[in-house]
């Protein structure tokens, strides 16, 4: 068998160069105008997002401008709440105060009410002693018995309440007859005590049963 050898011209190697370099030229070309397209393109679709960024943020600053305002809102209900409540509380606790002193203060308004009819029946007793006879020893120690309890009525501050030849009040006495009266002084005036009233401390304890002169 023979062996065929082909040899290459030097003509043709300098023609493969030339094309090739022509090739490299074409390419850097293109290159560089897909790059220049692609920074136009880049520089485009920055300038068009600037109106949408700019409206994106006014629509920020207004959510947050909102917040705030709804923020200031409840803060003021809040503290218009806390102010209430305080002043609410402030007078609670005088009201409590004052309950508590007049507890302190007529604790036993109960209780000595409740000794005033003995009182009564003392100085029934006693009128009735008065026009008897060979009762003195009984008196003095009926008068002993009487005049300590008045003594400790006065040592929790219950007090007589003046009546006989005073003006009529209708806040201290209770009226229960009118009598025809010369004297004209008597006239609107108690002339006669059924019932002694009495104080305690600075509160009516019972007010007095009178008659009033007319």
């Amino acid at each position: 068998m023979v062996k065929k050898k082909f040899f290459s011209t030097g003509g043709n190697k300098g023609k493969n160069n030339t094309e090739t370099t022509e090739n490299k030229d074409n390419a850097t070309v293109q290159d560089t105008e897909e790059t220049n397209h692609a920074e136009m393109t880049s520089d485009g679709k920055a300038e068009a997002d600037q109106p949408e960024q700019a409206a994106e943020a006014k629509e920020e600053a207004d959510k947050n401008k909102d917040e705030q305002r709804v923020i200031l809102e409840k803060l003021t209900e809040m503290q218009d709440k806390y102010l209430r409540l305080s002043a609410e509380f402030d007078n609670y606790r005088k009201r409590t105060l004052k309950e508590k002193m007049d507890i302190s203060k007529y604790g036993g308004e109960e209780v000595l009410k409740d000794i005033l009819p003995v009182i009564d029946d003392f100085e029934r007793a006693l009128k009735h002693m008065e026009s008897s006879e060979n009762c003195e020893g009984v008196k003095e120690g009926v008068m002993l018995i009487y005049n300590k309890l008045i003594e400790y009525l006065k040592l929790n501050g219950v007090s007589e309440i003046p009546a006989l030849n005073e003006t009529f009040n209708v806040d201290l006495h209770d009226a229960t007859a009118r009598i025809q009266v010369q004297e004209e002084e008597k006239k609107g005036k108690v002339v006669e005590v059924l019932l002694k009233g009495y104080y305690l401390k600075d509160k009516i304890l019972r007010h007095s049963k009178v008659v009033i002169g007319d």
